[in-house]
C-alpha cells in the first residue's frame, strides 16, 4: 500500500504538542478503521530547525491520506507520496 507524508508546520516553542498530535492521528485512523478504511498510522519525525513535523501514513490514496490528516486536524502544508529507501526496485 502507497506511503503518504503529510507536511505540518510545528513551532520549536510548542514541540510538546507532538506528543498530542500523534494521538490525534491515531484516533484519526481508528476512526476511519471503523469506517471500513484501510489507512494506519506509521511514525512522526519533527525537525526542530525548521519548525517541521512530517506524519507517515499508509492510505489506499492520497485523498484518503488527506482524510487522515483533516480529522486528526493536522492542518497540513502539503500531502505527498512517499517511497522508502528498497522498495522502489519492489
Amino acid at each position: 500500500m502507497p506511503r503518504y507524508l503529510v507536511e505540518t508546520y510545528l513551532a520549536r516553542g510548542h514541540a510538546g504538542e507532538l506528543v498530542e498530535r500523534n494521538r490525534h492521528a491515531r484516533s484519526a485512523v481508528e476512526e476511519l478503521t471503523r469506517e471500513s478504511r484501510c489507512v494506519s498510522f506509521e511514525r512522526s519525525i519533527y525537525v526542530p530547525e525548521d519548525e517541521l513535523c512530517f506524519f507517515i501514513f499508509e492510505a489506499p490514496s492520497r485523498r484518503e491520506a488527506a482524510l487522515v490528516a483533516q480529522r486528526a486536524e493536522l492542518d497540513p502544508i502539503r500531502i505527498v507520496e512517499a517511497v522508502a529507501s528498497g522498495e522502489e526496485e519492489m
